[in-house]
């Protein structure tokens, strides 16, 4: 068992005995990945940090049933995951707003104008425009396989971890991440003069 494991695992037994310290020093510990994660998923870092702050608030209200079975960044990211899913069927649930429409003012009416946060075309174009096609790529997918694409790929996470962060089978996780990188390959191949498929 790695020193990491133990470490959290004694944190772990004094928070489930009234220890708030120790139950900080575990978020302290795990705050920055627990963010990394959350930013990959949702690409926007005001949806991250809320995502990262409902996690542990949930990990806060559950943590005197978590029995150790699994190592505690397990279950730390099936929560963050279930954390992202519900936040995305609220999205889907919210009505939206046409980029067509104009604006009602005092003046009369005014085309609606969408400032482009992205960086110049000038800048870092190069570096930039191949990580920038997989991320939109990546975006795309359906919830589950951007959760185990980022697991596995970004997080470096093993078919094990990841079915054990999403409560599936081995096998389950084997098969669905290949669908996942069959679906990314798919939405790369519009841009197969950068990644030669």
């Amino acid at each position: 068992m790695s020193e990491s494991h133990l470490d959290d695992q004694m944190l772990i037994t004094r928070a489930q005995s009234g220890d708030k310290s120790a139950f900080n020093a575990l978020i302290r510990k795990h705050e920055t990945r627990a963010y990394q994660y959350a930013f990959r998923l949702t690409r926007n870092p005001e949806e991250a940090a809320d995502i990262v702050a409902d996690g542990f608030v949930r990990v806060y209200n559950a943590l005197h049933n978590f029995k150790g079975q699994s190592a505690f960044t397990t279950w730390l990211y099936r929560i963050l995951t279930n954390c992202y899913l519900d936040v995305r069927k609220k999205d889907k649930s919210k009505l939206t707003t046409s980029l067509e429409s104009v604006l009602q003012t005092p003046d009369g009416e005014v085309e609606r104008q969408i400032e482009d946060p992205s960086a110049s075309p000038y800048e870092d174009v190069e570096r930039n425009v191949r990580e920038t096609s997989i991320e939109d790529a990546v975006g795309l997918l359906p919830e589950y396989q951007r959760a185990m694409i980022v697991m596995y790929h970004s997080e470096s996470m093993t078919y094990e971890e990841i079915a054990a962060a999403l409560d599936l089978p081995v096998g389950t996780v084997k098969s669905r991440l290949n669908r996942a990188r069959i679906s990314l390959r798919e939405l790369l191949v519009r841009d197969e003069e950068l990644f030669r498929i």
